[in-house]
């Protein structure tokens, strides 16, 4: 499984799917530790890697028996071990992992240290991107009257996930372990979707209203897609933009699950599309998940930190870049536009806002938190911007900033009729 993941030719959770259908004869537990030790391997990839110079074994062994280490018990693991293996294992198990240089301690690429490390906390970020994420799922409003009654189903349903109500979101759940969700009937019925405590806030920052025409420009597998459309109470038309065909198909059975009438799903070119120029200053809300470098998920996807190249970044950033100047083209006046990305990194969010209104007079960056404060009571956070991080809030890292574009300036003769209107007022 190791000598397939570590080409790097394709994501680590498609290797491991795949292998793990063409070995249907391993049993439920086999299967899940073979997936987990796959996974700490990711995670640790330099760490272990710096430990195997000294082993006796061949290296991609040495990892596996590391990976293994961290899901069996030591008896089970050790009975498959030569004399010469265990003790070279209980030897690695002994180093001070403290006492090892940044970048192999938190098994990071040297250009993703340096740039981490710029960032506050760098250290408590590093360590909390190397951790098992919790699973999150949320209510689907349209189905469910509230969470509280979502709680009490899951509770009797799986009490060993522990669930409990996430702390920001108001319709999220968040459980312990790796419980079979898609098999649960409230998930079948469309009650019940998998998606991050940090994702649900973007949909709560885009705000939508009943009867509007909402954009969401990146829609993928269609996650936030659904809770737009949940909120919109199905009416007005939301439009599901993606330029690639086959992760729109994958939406399009939850899209059916939910219950939801009003969602268009359009793959698009990636520039100059003609159904999109039809839509040109017409949207009331736009929301861009750009496509970015994803390392506010290491949690769930460890290989990204070595799939990802310091010029891959900016080639994501020239994309992002044009996707904002695309998007803003939608939008209708007075409307809001939601940039936000899966990132930690400044130059695939902040900077990408800042270059953006420096070229745009007419938008104007709105104070996210004061959006969030209706529905999200427990998060606070300084400045404009939702920057989310897994050490401060247990969710993926995230960022989103709102922009809103000047509504039309009334006639002048409007203007005078309302100020005559206003001295009438105060006379009387």
């Amino acid at each position: 499984m190791l000598d397939r993941v570590l080409t790097w030719e394709f994501p680590a959770d498609g290797v491991l799917s795949r292998w793990l259908r063409e070995n249907p004869k391993l049993g439920g537990r086999d299967r899940a530790e073979v997936a987990e030790a796959v996974f700490d391997v990711l995670r640790h990839l330099r760490q272990y890697r710096h430990f195997a110079q000294s082993s006796p074994v061949a290296h991609t062994r040495c990892l596996a028996i590391l990976g293994l280490a961290s899901v069996l018990p030591p008896e089970k693991l050790e009975a498959g071990l030569a004399l010469e293996e265990t003790q070279w294992l209980q030897h690695v198990q002994r180093i001070d992992a403290s006492k090892l240089p940044r970048a192999v301690r938190w098994s990071v690429p040297d250009w993703l240290e340096a740039k981490l490390a710029m960032l506050e906390d760098a250290e408590s970020l590093m360590a909390a991107l190397n951790q098992p994420a919790a699973l999150d799922v949320r209510i689907n409003p349209l189905k469910v009257a509230s969470r509280d009654e979502m709680l009490e189903t899951l509770r009797e349903l799986s009490p060993a996930s522990e669930p409990q109500a996430t702390p920001y979101s108001p319709w999220g759940i968040r459980l312990k372990g790796r419980p079979s969700v898609n098999r649960w009937e409230v998930f079948l019925k469309g009650e019940l979707e998998v998606q991050d405590e940090g994702s649900q806030l973007l949909a709560a920052l885009v705000a939508p209203k009943r009867g509007e025409m909402i954009i969401d420009y990146c829609a993928g597998a269609g996650g936030k897609t659904l809770l737009i459309g949940a909120l919109m109470r199905t009416t007005g038309r939301l439009y599901a933009f993606d330029v690639s065909a086959t992760r729109l198909a994958r939406a399009k059975p939850r899209f059916a699950r939910s219950g939801l009438s009003n969602v268009v799903s359009v793959a698009i070119a990636p520039r100059n599309d003609q159904r999109v120029r039809r839509l040109h200053g017409k949207a009331q809300r736009v929301l861009i998940d750009a496509p970015c470098s994803g390392l506010g998920t290491l949690r769930r996807s460890p290989d990204l930190k070595w799939r990802q190249q310091p010029e891959t970044l900016e080639q994501l950033r020239a994309v992002q870049a044009d996707l904002l100047e695309q998007a803003a083209l939608c939008l209708a006046p007075g409307g809001r536009l939601v940039y936000a990305t899966c990132s930690v990194l400044p130059e695939e969010n902040e900077a990408q806002v800042e270059a953006f209104l420096s070229k745009h007079p007419e938008f104007s960056l709105q104070d996210a938190g004061q959006i969030l404060s209706d529905r999200c009571k427990n998060l606070t956070f300084e400045g404009a911007f939702l920057k989310l991080r897994p050490d401060h809030h247990q969710t993926d890292g995230f960022f989103a900033a709102v922009l809103q574009k000047a509504a039309p300036e009334a006639p002048a003769a409007a203007v005078q009729e309302s100020e005559k209107l206003d001295a009438a007022q105060k006379l009387i």
